[in-house]
């Protein structure tokens, strides 16, 4: 029996939840899905230049599911760019968190 995902902590869903390449039809391309906490996890490292250990805090999340969460991010965002494929954003297992 696997286990239940815990929610992971994101500040606030995007507004912007699709990216494709320029002059492409959409029927035409391909779809990679990154989840609602894999943005956050982006927004953390690179926009909000938190350490590992800081972002995974924010997310309420351990260091190494930080990680594991990031790395799929990349992972699919340079599967798109590099073979020209849309982005889409939506799902995942989070919970909206305010900060002040």
């Amino acid at each position: 029996m696997v286990r239940p995902k815990k929610n992971r902590f994101v500040e606030a869903e995007p507004e912007t939840t699709y990216f494709k390449p320029r002059a492409i039809p959409l029927s035409e391309l391909e779809e990679v899905c990154l989840s609602i906490e894999e943005i956050e996890a982006l927004k953390l490292k690179f926009l909000n230049e938190l350490e590992q250990e800081e972002a995974a805090k924010k997310m309420q999340v351990s260091r190494t599911t930080f990680w594991r969460i990031f790395s799929s991010a990349g992972k699919k965002i340079s599967d798109a760019l590099i073979n020209g494929k849309a982005i889409k954003i939506e799902g995942g297992t989070y919970k909206i968190t305010r900060r002040r």
